[in-house]
């Protein structure tokens, strides 16, 4: 039998003469708490904490952007800190509290932060907000009572194409005020 030479030897498009083996997917088992609900689940080392998110758990808040970790719509809280989940893979949160969008309202009532975003006209297709939201509150997290400059710099990871910034800036501040800053 003739060695293989080229994609359709190698069994990209497998062929008979030389069939792809058997493979079983390697798994890990992850434990994690998500807006304050415990999950475990076996997961491929491969899969990323948005896919893990939106597909295994089914919650689809976080969106799916541009999977480089440019834009931050897949923002959430990890252990603390707003991390872009795109660029996390699941088994990395083994053990993790993760706050996503949907546990950021309590008893069928908004966040201030999202008050402050439907308030204040700080989203307009919604694609970004949840992302936008997630890091609005690292923010007001770090430093309560921030300047229009630092807001800005702390959204740097995050983009809009519909609102030009300047109202969700003024969410931000709005919700900054609601807090008691």
């Amino acid at each position: 039998m003739p060695l293989p030479t080229s994609a359709l030897d190698f069994g990209i498009f497998n062929d008979r003469r030389y069939p792809l083996p058997e493979v079983s997917a390697m798994t890990e088992t992850i434990n994690v708490n998500i807006n304050g609900t415990t999950y475990s689940h076996d997961v491929e080392p491969r899969l990323l904490l948005i896919h893990y998110l939106r597909e295994v758990v089914g919650l689809t808040g976080p969106h799916i952007g541009c999977e480089t970790s440019l834009c931050g719509a897949c923002t959430v809280e990890l252990s603390g800190k707003a991390v872009k989940s795109c660029a996390v893979f699941a088994i990395q949160c083994d053990g993790a509290k993760i706050l996503t969008i949907e546990g950021m309202a309590a008893n069928g009532k908004l966040h201030k932060i999202q008050e402050a975003f439907w308030n204040e006209h700080g989203l307009q297709c919604g694609f970004c907000t949840p992302g936008m939201i997630m890091t609005t509150k690292q923010i007001l997290d770090r430093n309560p009572n921030p300047s229009d400059q630092e807001i800005r710099h702390g959204l740097e990871g995050n983009l809009c194409r519909c609102t030009g910034y300047q109202h969700i800036v003024n969410a931000v501040k709005a919700a900054a005020k609601a807090a008691g800053a």
